[in-house]
């Protein structure tokens, strides 16, 4: 099982995250996020994650330059796109970006998966390869983090075995994870306002939690 701590703002959480399990944690550069982390701060906590905890970059709608430049600043070894990101856009970065992986975010509720399906195709088409896809519900009005689940029904049913593999996210908590696991057979799993005490405020506790109880 993979997981990723998402928001991380700052180093001492970062370390928690990584002694805890975590297999990657996740930057976010969206500023009117409450778990927007600029790009100094974003640098240390790079800086102090042991080599085998992925940093990952979570853009939304921002230029392949801009992109670029913070990937290759910060030392990320991949990005996220969780945005409305075009499926060309999403293919100049991924062509551009190097050696850092790339995650597509998609957004899904009760209607099924029909976008996600074109994009994939649009994706392929592209000669795009992602590292994995990530889910989250749709929520209008937000691009994430709104603390709603994924059509966890939804995912087991309609995903299928050639898209990328599947991280799900969206409203997973110490609580629900287990079952989530258990439902949907992601291949890793994603958690940002789950395991905080308030928004943008991450609980170690909830952190150990999380990782014990998705593995388990």
């Amino acid at each position: 099982m993979w997981i990723k701590v998402c928001g991380i703002r700052d180093v001492n959480i970062a370390r928690v995250a990584a002694l805890a399990g975590a297999d990657a944690v996740g930057l976010n550069f969206h500023p009117p996020s409450p778990r927007f982390v600029d790009e100094q701060t974003a640098s240390q906590i790079v800086a102090a994650l042991p080599s085998h905890v992925e940093s990952i970059g979570v853009f939304v709608n921002r230029t392949a330059d801009d992109v670029v430049r913070i990937a290759e600043t910060v030392g990320l070894t991949g990005v996220q796109l969780h945005g409305d990101e075009t499926p060309d856009l999403v293919a100049e970065i991924a062509h551009r970006v190097g050696p850092r992986f790339v995650i597509r975010a998609f957004r899904v509720d009760e209607t099924g998966l029909d976008d996600v399906a074109r994009e994939m195709d649009a994706l392929r088409s592209l000669q795009v390869e992602l590292f994995a896809a990530l889910v989250d519900a749709r929520v209008a009005g937000t691009y994430g983090g709104s603390g709603v689940k994924a059509p966890w029904h939804v995912l087991r049913r309609d995903w299928q075995c050639e898209w990328p593999p599947l991280v799900l996210a969206g409203g997973l908590t110490p609580e629900n994870v287990a079952d989530a696991v258990a439902e949907v057979g992601p291949w890793g799993v994603d958690v940002a306002g789950g395991v905080e005490s308030s928004p943008g405020v991450k609980d170690a506790a909830r952190i150990q939690t999380f990782l014990e109880r998705a593995r388990a």
